[in-house]
């Protein structure tokens, strides 16, 4: 390369503009970050344009764990950290070294320059430097303050000295905050160190709990204060006040009388007046008008409590949250403090009807002990429990305040929870004011009647519902407290069942309501039945007869039942099988039981829309005949089957003739089933191979032709009779191979099986729904 200048001029001058370029350069990175620094501040920082040899280059590399402006924060903070450490070891291990002139002048320099160097670096846009410079220098004030108590002051009380030491030091950093406020970290250090001052300065006066809860209340005062303008501020003195008001609540507690309540009361009412303040000026602190209720309540029920028992102080305290309900209708409050004390009123309402309803469990669950002495001739204990009478007065007030806010706010939730308590109150009053026991039995039949009767006109859904399951559970109870006696028994299901019989005839009502009195009313007819059988004191098994007349009754009513007929006849259904279970224990009397039972199910199967029960009553005939011949010791059923498989099969075929779409169930099924299944019953018990073996050759006849005539009921009913016979015959066999393999085999096979079906399981899935197609498209 040909240049007009010597080698070495040409050099000189190629370094120097290298060196004009290095310089250009680094001014230009300090001015972008400076620039990138300030569009962050701003809350605007978009992404920075790539330059140098990079900018064409697709980035390949892995992405950056952190960014710049994160890893030096890191960084800084780190700094800080090990700056703050080496001033602490300096203070405490280093200082003695030092004369009190060579102390004053470091500490004075070190602070110093901690404190203005944040100014010069502000200055040139170094803000995180200058944050952590701030931080040590803040750090290095608490040192200053220290070191002049350990040196000169050392006399002074320590608790005393940290607070005026804590409120020199807030004001301070609030100044130099308020000088710089650029800086995040002063303002809120001082509004932190303000915290500290009042309370030291009460422990250091030693004036006991109280001095120290209104120590902190006062705190929580000021903050609150300093909340309107700062707004983090509110965590402090929420804090804050929370601790005051523990303390109040915990020396009001311990009060030993109305005397020594009264200066806790005083500061929990203090505290709920700086709730209420607050609440008032900020629209969004409705939280802090509803602890300032909650602490209002506490300081005035704790006056109360040392004079009264328990369960009473409970009733003071639901007492005294009644006025805070009645904030929702007052518009003059701000929505805020409506809330609040609204809301701390209703938490009142609902711990005093908790604790009051734990009163209700008991009584309910003490019938339970009937059970165990039906119709004994001994009186159950019906004292009353441990909370008395206050807690069925404590049960009512809260369901009238459930009731009035449901009013007042037109909702029907608290309707809901106003019922139950009511409904709660009032069954277990009698139990809890210790009536006689004839007289809790009336009384609890009123209750339950009542509220039957609001679930049958009351228009309102949650309250129809709460209503109908309190009148459901206090009938059960009161049903099952009735078995103490027989008077008792046949007086209250007789009136329970009469009145449930008139909720169901009762046509305004909904249909579920009045379906569920149906149901009612069928079991306790059921029930009384069965007392008649017990009072005549027959063979359980004759007890049967008499409840076969609750169906027959409701079979007889058939369409006239209205809207709850369904209801009636599952009921009676349920009847009909406990008089079959009832008869079970004589071959005799269960075979004359289901005869019965099948003529009335013949007789309701008249109707058009029940012909299905047809169906039920077939069924029970052939198992009364077969409980018959069991008792008469017959082993061949096909002797008498036969008879009548034959003739049926016959009719069906005509019948299919006549009518080609009729199914093959009904011209097929019942002639088959009254053999197959007989006979397959005998050939399970019998060890014998000639029965079996005929079976099979019947059943496979049977399947075959119901493949090739494309008929459903002779295919599947000849197929599970043949597939029940093989298991029968192959299940010894099976048994014996089993027990001659390793015990690890069956388990090995079991998970190959499990493997092959999963692999195949799509293709299996398909074949199975072509398979019930294929089934389903059978006559």
């Amino acid at each position: 390369m040909n240049t007009p200048l010597p080698p070495a001029e040409e050099l000189a001058l190629i370094d120097r503009e290298l060196a004009q370029l290095d310089a250009r350069r680094l001014y230009l990175l300090s001015r972008r970050d400076w620039l990138l620094r300030l569009l962050q501040q701003a809350g605007a920082a978009p992404a920075p344009v790539r330059w140098g040899p990079a900018a064409s280059a697709a980035p390949t590399g892995p992405a950056k764990e952190a960014s710049a402006p994160s890893a030096q924060n890191v960084l800084l903070a780190l700094g800080a950290v090990l700056l703050a450490v080496a001033a602490l070891a300096f203070t405490l291990v280093s200082w003695g070294s030092m004369g009190i002139a060579g102390r004053s002048a470091v500490l004075a320099a070190v602070t110093a320059a901690a404190l203005g160097a944040p100014v010069l670096l502000l200055r040139r846009g170094l803000r995180s430097t200058a944050e952590s410079v701030a931080a040590v220098g803040l750090l290095l004030t608490v040192l200053d303050a220290y070191a002049l108590y350990a040196v000169g002051l050392a006399d002074l009380d320590g608790t005393g000295y940290a607070a005026g030491a804590a409120a020199v030091l807030a004001a301070v950093w609030a100044g130099y905050g308020a000088g710089l406020r650029t800086l995040r970290i002063p303002l809120p250090a001082a509004v932190l160190a303000a915290q500290l001052p009042v309370p030291l300065a009460a422990l250091a006066a030693q004036p006991g709990p109280l001095g120290l809860g209104w120590a902190l209340l006062a705190t929580a005062a000021l903050d609150a204060a300093l909340a309107l303008r700062v707004r983090w501020a509110v965590i402090p003195a929420a804090v804050l006040g929370s601790v005051a008001l523990l303390t109040g609540a915990a020396q009001s507690w311990s009060a030993g009388s109305a005397g020594q309540a009264l200066a806790p009361a005083a500061l929990l009412l203090a505290g709920a007046g700086l709730g209420v303040a607050v609440a008032w000026r900020e629209p969004r602190a409705s939280a802090a008008a509803l602890v300032a209720a909650l602490a209002a309540v506490a300081g005035l029920g704790g006056v109360a409590r040392p004079g009264l028992e328990p369960a009473w102080t409970v009733v003071v305290h639901l007492l005294l949250a009644l006025p805070l309900l009645a904030a929702v209708r007052v518009p003059a409050l701000p929505a805020a403090v409506r809330r609040g004390l609204a809301r701390g009123g209703a938490a009142v309402v609902a711990l005093a009807a908790l604790s009051a309803g734990s009163a209700v469990v008991p009584v309910l669950v003490t019938r339970l002990r009937v059970l165990a002495e039906v119709w004994a001739p001994t009186t159950p204990d019906l004292d009353p429990y441990g909370p008395g009478p206050a807690a069925a007065v404590a049960l009512l007030i809260s369901a009238g305040a459930a009731w009035w806010l449901s009013r007042a706010l037109s909702r029907p939730e608290p309707l809901v929870v106003a019922v139950v308590l009511a409904w709660s109150g009032l069954f277990t009053a009698p139990v809890l004011l210790g009536f006689p026991v004839a007289a809790v039995f009336v009384a609890q039949l009123a209750v339950a009647g009542a509220a039957g009767v609001l679930a049958l006109r009351t228009p309102a859904r949650g309250a129809r519902i709460a209503a109908a399951a309190c009148a459901l559970i206090g009938a059960a109870n009161v049903s099952l407290g009735a078995l103490d006696g027989r008077a008792a028994t046949f007086a209250v299901w007789g009136l329970l069942g009469a009145g449930c019989g008139a909720g169901a005839a009762y046509g305004p009502a909904p249909r579920p309501v009045r379906s569920g009195a149906a149901m009612c009313a069928v079991g306790y007819a059921t029930g009384v039945l069965v007392a008649v059988g017990a009072v005549t004191e027959v063979a359980v098994v004759w007890w049967s007869l008499p409840v076969l007349t609750v169906p027959a009754v409701v079979a007889a009513l058939g369409p006239r039942l209205g809207g709850v007929r369904l209801s009636a006849e599952i009921a009676a259904a349920v009847a009909g099988a406990a008089a079959v279970a009832l008869s079970a224990g004589r071959p005799g009397t269960l075979a004359l039981v289901l005869a019965l039972a099948g003529v009335i199910c013949a007789g309701a199967a008249v109707r058009p829309d029940r012909r299905v029960l047809g169906w039920a009553a077939g069924a029970l005939f052939a198992a009364a005949t077969w409980v018959r011949l069991a008792e008469a010791g017959v082993t061949a059923p096909e002797a008498y089957t036969l008879p009548v498989t034959v003739p049926a099969l016959v009719v069906g075929l005509l019948r299919r003739r006549r009518d080609p779409q009729a199914s093959s169930w009904t011209a097929y099924g019942p002639g088959l089933a009254a053999t197959l299944l007989p006979s397959l019953l005998a050939a399970w018990g019998d060890p014998d191979w000639m029965r079996p073996l005929l079976l099979g050759v019947a059943a496979l006849a049977v399947t075959l032709t119901g493949a090739h005539r494309r008929l459903q009921a002779p295919l599947l009913l000849g197929g599970a009779v043949l597939a029940a016979v093989a298991v029968h015959e192959l299940a010894p066999y099976v048994v014996q191979v089993a027990g001659a393999l390793p015990r690890w085999v069956p388990p090995a096979l079991a998970g190959l099986l499990l493997l092959a079906v999963g692999a195949t399981y799509e293709r299996r899935l398909r074949d199975a729904r072509r398979l019930r197609a294929a089934i389903g498209r059978l006559r």
